[in-house]
Parts: C-alpha cells; sequence; structure tokens
C-alpha cells in the first residue's frame, strides 16, 4: 500500500492523487500569475515625513485587468496610505510609482502591497520600516481585505 502526503500551502491545496505530478511550486506559480507583485521599496525623507516609491510587477492587459493601487498598511490592518494607478502599465513593467508623503514614524513596522482590479490584493508585498529598510514579505490571504472597499478608490482606468 502506497502512503500519499497531502499538502496544505496557505490557500493552495495540492492534490493527493497519485497520477498528480505538479509540484507545489507549479501550482502556486500558477495562482500567482494572475497577480500583482511588490518589487521594490524605497523612501525619502521630507520634513517629518516619508515619501514612498513603490516598485510593481503586474499582469496588466489594459483596462480590464491592471494594478489600480499600492497601499500602506499597518500590521494591525490598518489603512495608512493609498496611491491610485490612474491607468494600466502594459508596456512598462515593472514600474515604479511614488507617493506623497507619509506621516509615520522611521521606526514603524509597515507592509505594503498591491491591489488588482481582477484579482484583488496580492500575497506578495513588503515589510519592513524606514530606517531598518524594505523586504519581500508573503501576506496572508486575508490580512485586511476590507480596505478594498474603503476611500480613495479609483474612479476608472484612462488607457
Amino acid at each position: 500500500m502506497k502512503l500519499f502526503l497531502c499538502i496544505l500551502f496557505g490557500f493552495y491545496a495540492i492534490s493527493c492523487n497519485q497520477d498528480e505530478t505538479t509540484t507545489v511550486s507549479e501550482n502556486i506559480a500558477i495562482e500567482m500569475e494572475d497577480q500583482a507583485a511588490v518589487v521594490s521599496v524605497t523612501t525619502s525623507q521630507i520634513g517629518d515625513s516619508y515619501a514612498f516609491s513603490v516598485g510593481i510587477s503586474s499582469p496588466d492587459t489594459g483596462c480590464d485587468q491592471y494594478a489600480n493601487w499600492w497601499e500602506i498598511v499597518s500590521e494591525e490592518g490598518t489603512l495608512i496610505y493609498r496611491r491610485i494607478l490612474a491607468h494600466s502599465h502594459v508596456n512598462e513593467q515593472p514600474f515604479v510609482r511614488s507617493g506623497s508623503a507619509v506621516m509615520i514614524s522611521a521606526t514603524q513596522e509597515v507592509i505594503i502591497r498591491v491591489h488588482m482590479n481582477t484579482t484583488g490584493y496580492s500575497t506578495q508585498g513588503y515589510k519592513g520600516s524606514v530606517v531598518n529598510g524594505f523586504s519581500e514579505y508573503m501576506i496572508s490571504g486575508d490580512f485586511a481585505n476590507e480596505l478594498a472597499d474603503q476611500a480613495p478608490l479609483p474612479d476608472g482606468c484612462a488607457f
């Protein structure tokens, strides 16, 4: 009798069928191809505030599918800042967009994440602080999803 191991990874359940040959990483890659991802975060000081520049890689196809905002969220799930992206970036991947001044302390730990108009929040973000820097961070799929309905929100797509 053969013993099969079932693996549960986040929201991704891998088949226990003995004929299944897809690996965990292949299944995750298939699920992630429709998500955007934060690929870089830099900051600059403006008085007592900090401006963030966020690099995003997204599978934009036009207004039908594009990354429509990035945001800064506290570890507790409070929206600190949202940068609306007014159009798709089909021919500019990855791309970087800066935001205006954000009032946080240099030591406050925050999460930077991106949202797609079709698939919602990505689980690939960055976490850190201005003083210690930011690094890649896997975000729980259910983390602060209610923020998707909180203003400010995009009012359309320019192109």
